[in-house]
């Protein structure tokens, strides 16, 4: 029993350096949508009548429900013009990885949102936990994928702490207009950013990438 789990862990990681090239091209049109989606989330957030932290957090759930839907269509979309199976072992365990911090990121942002309430600002808890958590999440998730999913999910990690550390300065509140900016800083621009340099330092398919 144990040879053969150590066989099909072997088979999963020669699979996942064999497919790096296939992951890649599917990272590069998922971040840019996603940092897309993130810079306009913020843009709209700030100009539509958001006055409560339960609005804000709301608001935010939705926009990363859209995400969520668009990266699987996405990856489906790439899955198919390269005649890959979708639901491979290679992409269970990333799914795998990913699912914990994302899952107690929603859990801990319906309970957050509960407990502001109707305060008219919320603390930083609710974006920093966000951050942070998809910063581990990236980074699990980078033990499977490009190596540079694993960088990104550090900046998420280090940015955060940097938040939490600002927020004993300032003080707990934090406005919601400046909410609005920290969310499309971390879940706009740095995916953006990722992702147009997938498509830039994008190999031809046979060259492993760095």
């Amino acid at each position: 029993m144990d040879a053969d789990s150590a066989s099909e862990r072997l088979q999963v990681i020669r699979t996942l350096m064999e497919r790096s090239a296939i992951y890649r091209r599917a990272l590069a049109p998922i971040m840019t949508f996603l940092g897309i989606l993130g810079l306009v989330a913020s843009v709209v957030g700030a100009f539509l009548p958001i006055k409560t932290a339960a609005q804000f957090g709301l608001y935010w759930l939705w926009v990363s429900l859209v995400g969520l839907l668009g990266a699987f269509v996405l990856a489906r979309r790439q899955a198919l013009k390269d005649r890959e199976p979708f639901w491979s072992s290679p992409t269970r365990r990333v799914a795998q990885a990913l699912f914990p911090s994302l899952f107690v990121g929603a859990v801990l942002g319906v309970i957050l949102i509960l407990a502001f309430g109707e305060t008219l600002s919320i603390t930083w808890a609710l974006p920093v936990s966000w951050i942070l958590l998809y910063g581990c999440a990236l980074h699990a998730a980078g033990f499977f994928m490009p190596r540079g999913m694993k960088m990104l999910g550090w900046l998420f990690i280090l940015g955060g702490c940097s938040l939490t550390l600002s927020s004993l300065s300032v003080g707990a509140q934090l406005p919601l207009l400046s909410s609005h900016v920290i969310m499309g800083v971390f879940f706009g621009a740095l995916q953006l950013a990722y992702g147009i340099y997938l498509h830039l330092s994008e190999k031809p398919q046979g060259n492993r990438e760095s």
